[in-house]
């Protein structure tokens, strides 16, 4: 297997990306999440928060492995295109 420079750089650019837009889209998604869910029972509120916060890490992890593989192709192909 063959790891060069461009790729891992665009691997890392790409995971940077993916935090850098991980907050913003989060915080619509749950405000959406919160708005349908309505007043809630101490008890069902916090079922609904761990279910928030697997949803989060769920979002969280697919963003960055899409991201950073993204950004790793994109490295490796702009990196041959070099020589």
């Amino acid at each position: 297997m063959d790891y060069s420079l461009p790729a891992w750089l665009g691997a890392l650019v790409g995971t940077i990306v993916a935090v850098a837009i991980y907050a913003p889209g989060i915080r619509i998604i749950e405000r959406g999440l919160r708005a349908r869910s309505g007043p809630l029972t101490l008890e069902r509120r916090r079922a609904f928060e761990e279910r928030l916060s697997l949803i989060r890490r769920m979002i969280l992890g697919a963003d960055i492995a899409i991201l950073a593989i993204g950004g790793y192709w994109i490295g490796k192909v702009l990196g041959g295109m070099r020589g």
